[in-house]
């Protein structure tokens, strides 16, 4: 039997004295992923308790939206532009560095693309 891992998982991480919302993707992403994803994000957000958070998405193994997902990745963007202070996005392919510049246009805060993790995590404490 094959499976076919997607997901993402949303948590709080802390380094050193700093928190952050963690995210990571896995897979290709649904739009039934999505509906059970937006919740779990704003109560993440919710439990930052600044105006606006720092946040780590490790897309090392994303593979991408279904049509339907892309739009609902689109839209919960838009409605969490707001509450960024940082994106890092930590990746090893071309495309997502090209997404983060994307995402970056729908954001009040700074997005940036990592290929090392310890660097997006530099960079999010500074």
């Amino acid at each position: 039997m094959t499976y076919h891992r997607h997901s993402l998982s949303i948590g709080l991480e802390r380094v050193d004295h700093e928190f952050f919302v963690y995210i990571k993707a896995t897979g290709t992403l649904t739009h039934q992923d999505y509906e059970i994803i937006t919740p779990l994000l704003d109560a993440a957000i919710a439990k930052v308790n600044t105006p606006q958070v720092n946040v780590l998405v490790d897309i090392t193994q994303f593979e991408g939206w279904e049509l339907r997902a892309a739009w609902d990745d689109f839209k919960l963007g838009l409605s969490h532009g707001s509450d960024f202070n940082k994106v890092a996005l930590y990746g090893e392919r071309e495309w997502q560095a090209l997404m983060a510049k994307v995402t970056d246009w729908f954001t009040t805060g700074d997005v940036r693309y990592f290929e090392d993790y310890d660097a997006a995590v530099r960079w999010l404490q500074n």
